[in-house]
């Protein structure tokens, strides 16, 4: 199980990465996330609605709602250029860590792990 700190801090950058390839609605988004993370990470309604709206309301996204066949209408999400500009910056921050972490975890040719 990946801790809750780290899947709160994950979940702007999943969501923003998402919605760039192509409008996506709230269920769909957490399926989307369980499959990338074999499940590791589950989403519940109460935990993405309300950053949703908050990167909504940053003017990261914007939302319309759309008929669906056979069921309720769907509020459905899209990201604004505003949004692609944070989620570049978001990328080169998580790549920066990533980069740094795996110096430290992978060793130089020649050396051993302690």
């Amino acid at each position: 199980m990946i801790p809750k700190a780290l899947v709160a801090a994950s979940i702007k950058p999943f969501v923003l990465t998402i919605l760039s390839e192509g409008d996506s609605y709230g269920y769909a988004i957490i399926q989307r996330v369980k499959t990338l993370t074999r499940e590791r990470i589950k989403w519940t309604t109460s935990t993405l609605y309300p950053v949703l709206h908050g990167l909504e309301n940053k003017g990261l996204l914007e939302s319309y709602w759309q008929s669906s066949e056979g069921g309720p209408r769907r509020k459905y999400y899209r990201i604004t250029a505003k949004g692609r500009n944070a989620m570049q910056t978001e990328k080169q921050q998580w790549l920066d860590v990533h980069e740094a972490l795996m110096q430290l975890w992978s060793p130089a040719p020649g050396l051993l792990p302690n």
